[in-house]
Parts: C-alpha cells; sequence; structure tokens
C-alpha cells in the first residue's frame, strides 16, 4: 500500500510511550473502506490461503487474541494492517517500499504464476503459490508474538520459508523497545532497532541508513538480520559503502575509520558533528542499506523523499530545510532514517504530520504560496485516499490490562480525528466496525469520507470547523483515558476486557455527535458556495 510511517522511541515520546503510527493509503484511483475488528482466538484460521498468491500456510494451534483494521469489503483478502495482541504487542503492516534491480537480480519476488493450459491436457502447468505479502503479515505475526523481537524473528523465518511478492517494511513494538523491518527481495530481509531517544520517518521508500552486521551475526542488541546476508551481498556485490577514504557519512552521522579504536566508539569533539568512530576491521560490518537494497529515482523525488523532508521539518524546525544553506531539501536522498527530536512528541505531533499537504511552502495544495506547479509537485501525505491512520500507543505509567491504546482515524487525514481505543477488548464500537460498501452516516468510516470531500471543496472556507472538530475530539479523547484509567486501575484483569469495551462504546457515540455536527457544518458551508447559487429569494 501507498503509507506514511512515523516510530517514536520511548524516551523521545511526550510521556514515555513507544508510539508507531501509519496511514494506510489506497492506489491512486482506488478508496478501500476500512472498518476495526477484533479476532478471537476461535475465529483465527489454522489453516491460512493467501488471496493474492494462493498460498497455504499452517498457523500454531493457539492464537491469541488481536485489535485488526482489516478491508471491510470481502474477496481479496484481510488486509489487517494494525493492531495488538493480548501480550500488548503491536504491529504496523505494511509500508510498501522500494528496491533495485541488482538486489530483484540477486532473490526475486516470489510471484504467483496461475496455471497453464487445460488440466489433464499433457501441456498442462498447474499453478504455483507466489509468496507472503501485506495481506497477510498481521494474521500470520501478530497473534502468536510476545515481544517485538519475537515478531521480527517469526516474520523472518515465514519470509526465509515461503518468500515475499513486494517489498516491505513492518513495525513491531512492545513497551520497551521498538523494531523497523524491511525486506529484501524474494527471502531476504533486515531490522533495526529504534533508538529510544529518536523518531524515524518512513515513506514509501526503503529507508534503514546505516546497518551493523557484527551485531546482527552476534548479540543482536540493535540490529537483526537473514542469516546470510553478509555472504549473500557479497556474491552479488551489493554493498555500496565507500571505505576508501578516512570517513564516510550516513544520514547525519559520519564514521570516521580509526585504527585505534576498539570496536565503535564515541566521539568525544563538540563540533557538532555526531561522529562514531570505527575500527579498521569493524568498518567491514558497517553499511548503508539504502544505498545497497533501496532506490534513488526520480519519482522517488516526488513521491517519497519531500515525505521524509516535511516530517523531519516538523520535528525539527530550527535546521535549515530551505534556500541555499538548506541541509536537506525535499528531493534530498540521504535524509536521515531517525533522528532525535528538538523536543518530545506527542500523539497531536503524530497526527499533524500524518495529515501533512505541506503546510507553510510552496508545495502545499491548498496553500496561497509557490503557483499552481509548485502546489501539485509533491504528493502529500494527509492525501484524498487516506483510508486508516492506527497510532498504536504503549504506556508504561498504565497496568498491562489497560496500557494499550489504538488511536484510530479513518479517510482523509487533514479533515479527521484520532480517537482512542483501548485495546484489551473483546470487541469494537460498531460505529467502526460496520463498514460495508453502503455509503451510510451509521458509519464512521464513510462519515469522514463525505466530510473530506465536502470540505475539500471549499478548503478555506470549512478550515475552521475542522480544527474545532479536531481540538475537540482531541480533547475528549484525552479526558475519556484519565477517566477510564482511574476506574480501571481498581478492576481485576478478568473484569477489565468488559469495562474497556463499554468505556470505548461510549466514547464513540460521543463522538458520533460531533462527527454529524460537523458533517451539517460543512454540508452548509460548501452548499452556500455551490455554483447555482442566486442571491435573490422569492418575495
Amino acid at each position: 500500500m501507498a503509507c506514511t510511517t512515523i516510530l517514536v522511541g520511548k524516551l523521545a515520546s511526550y510521556d514515555g510511550s513507544t508510539i508507531v503510527a501509519r496511514n494506510e493509503d489506497s492506489p491512486g484511483g482506488q478508496f478501500e473502506p476500512k472498518r476495526m475488528q477484533v479476532v478471537m482466538p476461535n475465529d483465527q484460521p489454522r489453516t491460512y490461503v493467501s488471496s493474492e498468491s494462493h498460498l497455504t500456510v499452517e498457523l500454531p494451534e493457539e492464537p491469541m487474541r488481536y485489535t485488526s483494521v482489516p478491508d471491510a469489503l470481502p474477496g481479496h483478502g484481510v488486509w489487517a494492517a494494525a493492531g495488538f495482541n493480548e501480550c500488548n504487542v503491536g504491529m504496523s503492516a505494511t509500508e510498501t517500499i522500494t528496491s533495485n534491480d541488482r538486489v530483484l537480480g540477486a532473490d526475486p519476488l516470489v510471484v504467483y504464476t496461475p496455471p497453464q493450459g487445460v488440466a489433464g491436457d499433457a501441456s498442462y502447468a498447474p499453478e504455483v503459490p507466489g509468496g507472503l505479502g501485506e495481506e497477510d503479515f498481521v494474521t500470520l505475526v501478530l497473534p502468536y508474538i510476545h515481544s517485538a523481537r519475537e515478531g521480527v524473528e517469526r516474520l523472518g523465518a515465514l519470509l526465509e520459508r515461503y518468500g515475499t511478492y513486494e517489498m516491505n517494511g513492518i513495525a513491531f513494538s512492545d513497551l520497551d523497545e521498538i523494531w523497523w523491518m524491511e525486506t529484501i527481495g524474494g527471502h531476504h530481509w533486515i531490522a533495526k532497532r529504534v533508538p529510544d531517544d529518536a523518531y524515524v520517518t518512513m515513506p514509501n521508500q526503503l529507508g534503514i541508513d546505516w546497518f551493523d552486521l557484527a551485531d546482527a551475526e552476534g548479540e543482536q542488541l540493535e540490529h537483526m538480520a537473514s542469516d546470510d546476508l553478509r555472504v549473500w551481498m557479497e556474491e552479488n556485490h551489493l554493498d555500496l559503502t565507500m571505505r576508501d577514504a578516512d570517513y564516510y557519512m550516513s544520514g547525519d552521522l559520519e564514521y570516521a575509520i580509526d585504527d585505534e579504536c576498539d570496536g565503535a566508539c564515541d566521539d568525544d569533539a563538540d563540533d557538532g558533528v555526531d561522529m562514531i568512530e570505527i575500527d579498521l576491521d569493524r568498518a567491514q560490518d558497517i553499511f548503508n542499506p539504502r544505498d545497497a537494497f533501496g532506490s534513488h529515482s526520480d519519482s522517488d523525488h516526488v513521491y517519497n523523499t519531500p515525505r521524509a523532508w516535511y516530517m523531519q521539518r516538523c520535528l525539527n524546525p530550527h535546521d535549515e530545510w530551505e534556500g541555499p544553506m538548506a541541509t536537506w531539501g525535499p528531493e534530498s536522498d540521504d535524509i536521515p532514517w531517525a533522528r532525535v527530536p528538538e523536543r518530545k512528541v506527542t500523539i497531536e505531533d503524530v497526527k499533524y504530520v500524518l495529515s501533512a499537504h505541506y503546510q507553510g511552502t510552496p508545495y502545499d495544495p491548498y496553500g496561497r504560496k509557490g503557483d499552481d506547479a509548485s502546489r501539485g509537485l509533491y504528493r502529500p501525505i494527509g492525501i484524498n485516499r487516506n483510508g486508516q491512520l492506527a497510532v498504536l500507543q504503549l504506556r508504561p505509567y498504565a497496568d498491562r490490562a489497560y496500557r494499550a491504546i489504538q488511536w484510530m482515524a479513518f479517510g482523509s487525514n487533514p479533515f479527521n480525528a484520532l480517537v482512542p481505543l483501548y485495546a484489551n477488548v473483546d470487541e469494537m464500537p460498531e460505529y467502526l466496525s460496520n463498514t460495508t460498501d453502503r455509503v451510510t452516516t451509521d458509519s464512521f468510516y464513510w462519515t469522514n469520507r463525505i466530510v473530506a470531500a465536502l470540505a475539500d471543496a471549499r478548503f478555506r472556507d470549512n478550515a475552521a470547523h475542522i480544527e474545532r472538530y479536531q481540538q475537540k475530539v482531541g480533547g475528549m479523547g484525552h479526558a475519556f483515558l484519565r477517566k477510564t484509567d482511574a476506574v480501571a486501575r481498581d478492576l481485576g484483569p478478568d473484569e477489565a476486557p468488559a469495562y474497556l469495551a463499554r468505556a470505548n462504546a461510549e466514547l464513540v457515540s460521543a463522538v458520533r455527535l460531533e462527527t454529524e455536527d460537523l458533517l451539517a457544518k460543512v454540508l452548509y458551508t460548501t452548499s452556500c458556495a455551490m455554483k447555482n447559487a442566486f442571491a435573490m429569494s422569492d418575495n
């Protein structure tokens, strides 16, 4: 899917939470309806068949309950998207990413081959199943893992066994860690732990820009990978990292080659450059996956890199982002994968950057700066075909029975609001789970789609309505969490799920009233500006 992701480490977030957030966007010209669902153990398949690749996978007998955001329309797979399991492990899958010809030649994608000819004929060739993909990942992994690391391990094993037919990035989170995993070709993969004091921005492009093979082959403190990654890279000449000079650059980190350094050593110089010194032997362990496995294409410069540029512009605003002194521009290929923010990152910051349309720049399609050419130059983050936004928050100060919060928004993000939902429940409110192909205001998804289509037509006229709605719903959400936490902390583990489900339903009922009120205001405002309006009335 065409998506955008941000990951926030626990020391970079406002309250010590790990935060994983991703927009799920439909392809151009499509609008895939989404809904929420809690999958109970009895509803989890024991034999799974992929719709896209016709692959059959046998699953373990004891799955856990988990939340999900599947496609609402049947017939083309689950696409469970994002959720928590009952062990408070989160998963978001996937961010479609890029590759290059060298990688795809070295480890081709595992693509489904349909049957050829007529069954019974001598020339008949039966179908050949393909590998796994975005449609499958959450269903095959989330119900069976007890930590973020375990999620990487399980999905890595599945990729090595079955392969994949596409390039994907996947996030796993628990209370202490976030891991980001990227598939490489048909069967290979890498994963990197998000630094606790940093955030990560991911458009639809392979993103990791610094990787330690020795760590992945050894202690796996911050890196994991396919067992044969080093040998496979050497055999296929994939590593493009320059090691001939005294130092080399990767994102905003400088790596100095120092034969007196034992391993990787922090540079003590207070010179404004974040440097890690690496001894000569260790230099062979460090490489840039973005160069080795990713892309730097013309389409990246209009579709992908501008999104990372704008998100980091918002979270590190005092850097030079524009003009001749800019360190990175919207088409830069070396925008860092991870950054330390200027201040701690809030849920509202996450929502803002994942709703962004280049506000304050010449590239804003709704803005007054620039001209017609610049305003449509780059692909917005908050786009018309946003389907859902899931923000997975694990709060360290809350008991495990009510720790996991899945913030949800549906439709085009510039016009919607996030709603917090406790994940330790057996069902979700009907307003969020009842989406079908019928367009109706009984569905949160469809109501948000209608609001966005109307508000977009008169963006400036409706902006105040949208902003007031977003702030009110956001305030309601934070008040709801504070009030519900106070009651939940006195409940036993068996009592909590039913109470939290009732609390979710009460909040969603209140949000529905606010959303319908917003729809009425937007409908009125846009109706007044219709082309067939006429000032004179009867009498």
